[in-house]
C-alpha cells in the first residue's frame, strides 16, 4: 500500500469506533486497516492508537496527524476531477481558442456561452485574428481555420464548407451595372481584403482555379466585418464568404452577382493539438465548435434556397 492510501485508511480509522467499522466503511477487511496503521506507525516512530477491548483511541501524535493528513489529502484530492460530480465532470480550467475574425465574433460565444454557464469551471481565452495562430508559443488549445491544413502537429476535422460569393449593394449595380463577366469586373469599384499573414490583398477566386487582384480597390481593409460593410453601403463589389454575405443578402443590402463562375468551396476545420491524453475541457469545446459549424452551414443553405425562391 502506498502512502497516500495508507494515510487514507489512517484517517478513517480516526472517525471510527474501532478498526472493524472502519474498514467497514472503506470496504476493506480488517486486517487491511491494521496492517496500515501499523506499517504508519513503523515509519514514523510514533503510536498511533492506544487499543483496548471497548475500540481504540488516538494518541495525541496521532491526533495532531490526523489534522495534519486531511490537510494534504484534500490538497491531493483537488488536483484531479470528482468523478461522481455529474455537473461539471472534469470541465474546470482555462482552454484557449484561436479563430478568425468573421467567424470569432458574435457566433463563438452564441454558441459557447450556454456550456460556459452549465459548467461554472469552465473558463475561455478567445483571441481573434487572421493571421494563422503559432498554436506553441500561444499555447492554442482549440483552433478554427478555413482552407487547407497540412500541418501533422493538429488533430483537425473537417465541419463544414465556406462559399464565396461576388456581392454587390442594389444601388451601385443599378449606378454601374451588374458584371456580366469575370472581366468585366476590373471596370467596377471593387474592394479588397488583407491577408494577415502575408500583408497582401487576397486574390479573388473563380471557378477552374483563376484569380482576380483589384488594381485599383475603392476600399482596402484587414476586418472582414468592415469590408462587408463597405459593400453595403455601395463603395464596391466584394467577394464574401457565405457566412458574412448571406444576412446582407436577406435583407437586400447586397445582391450576388455572377454566380456561375463562384469558385468550389473551401473546407472550415476545427482543430487540436495532437498533445494526450485531452482534457475533458478541450475536448468538449472542440466537439461543440464541430457540431455548431455543421448546423450552421446546414441553416446558410435553407438561407440561400429561400432567398433565391
Amino acid at each position: 500500500m502506498n502512502r497516500l492510501e495508507t494515510l487514507r485508511v489512517f484517517c478513517a480509522a480516526a472517525d471510527a469506533v474501532n478498526f472493524r467499522e472502519a474498514a467497514s466503511r472503506l470496504g476493506v477487511s480488517p486486517q487491511v486497516v491494521t496492517r496500515a496503521v501499523r506499517e504508519l506507525e513503523l515509519a514514523l516512530g510514533e503510536t498511533l492508537f492506544h487499543r483496548s477491548t471497548r475500540g481504540v483511541q488516538l494518541s495525541s501524535f496521532g491526533a495532531q496527524l490526523v489534522v495534519q493528513a486531511r490537510a494534504a489529502l484534500s490538497g491531493v484530492d483537488m488536483l484531479f476531477p470528482d468523478p461522481s460530480d455529474e455537473g461539471d465532470p472534469g470541465y474546470r480550467g482555462v482552454v484557449r481558442i484561436a479563430a478568425p475574425t468573421s467567424v470569432g465574433r458574435g457566433f463563438m460565444m452564441d454558441v459557447l456561452a450556454p456550456h460556459l454557464r452549465a459548467h461554472a469551471g469552465l473558463r475561455l481565452d478567445l483571441r481573434l485574428s487572421d493571421a494563422y495562430a503559432d498554436v506553441v508559443d500561444q499555447q492554442i488549445d482549440v483552433g478554427v481555420r478555413i482552407g487547407q491544413m497540412r500541418d501533422s502537429r493538429f488533430v483537425a476535422r473537417r465541419a463544414c464548407d465556406v462559399r464565396f460569393s461576388v456581392v454587390g449593394a442594389p444601388a451601385l449595380i443599378a449606378r454601374v451595372g451588374a458584371p456580366k463577366t469575370i472581366d468585366d469586373l476590373m471596370t467596377r469599384p471593387l474592394t479588397a481584403f488583407i491577408d494577415g499573414n502575408s500583408g497582401r490583398a487576397w486574390p479573388w477566386i473563380f471557378k477552374g482555379g483563376r484569380q482576380l487582384l483589384p488594381a485599383d480597390p475603392a476600399f482596402v481593409t484587414d476586418d472582414p466585418v468592415a469590408e462587408a460593410q463597405a459593400v453595403a453601403h455601395g463603395l464596391g463589389f466584394g467577394q464574401l464568404p457565405d457566412y458574412i454575405a448571406m444576412p446582407y443578402i436577406r435583407a437586400g443590402q447586397m445582391t450576388a452577382v455572377l454566380g456561375a463562375q463562384a469558385p468550389e468551396p473551401w473546407s472550415l476545420y476545427v482543430y487540436r493539438s495532437q498533445r494526450t491524453p485531452v482534457p475533458a475541457r478541450v475536448r468538449l469545446v472542440f466537439d461543440v465548435l464541430i457540431e455548431a459549424f455543421r448546423n450552421a452551414e446546414k441553416a446558410l443553405r435553407e438561407t440561400a434556397v429561400s432567398t433565391a425562391a
